[in-house]
């Protein structure tokens, strides 16, 4: 049987470059990749408590996150479709404010 720490260390390892990976990059598509390295590091957490305690409500909990992802990002490329279209570029730091007076 895997120990707990073994899951709770890899679902750290994965938030710190999720997050780490949103503070640094500046290209939208990697940008909606590292939340999801953030939200599969909290599903990992929910499994792994929920192996361990014999409850099935982490599994539940899990289940409705990887639907509130996948729903994430189609509207997140969606949105970036729309913005490439009106500014030519996926570069956040380019695109300045998105409202035009």
């Amino acid at each position: 049987m895997i120990p707990l720490y073994y899951y709770l260390t890899l679902a750290a390892a994965l938030f710190a470059l999720g997050a780490y990976g949103i503070m640094t990059q500046r290209n939208g598509i990697k940008i909606l990749m590292c939340i999801e390295m953030l939200l599969n590091s909290a599903n990992i957490n929910l499994v792994a408590f929920a192996k361990y305690q014999a409850d099935i409500a982490g599994q539940v909990l899990v289940t409705f996150t990887i639907s509130l992802a996948a729903a994430e990002a189609a509207v997140g490329i969606a949105i970036l479709i729309a913005l490439y279209k009106t500014h030519g570029t996926i570069d956040i730091t380019q695109i300045g404010p998105l409202r035009r007076w």
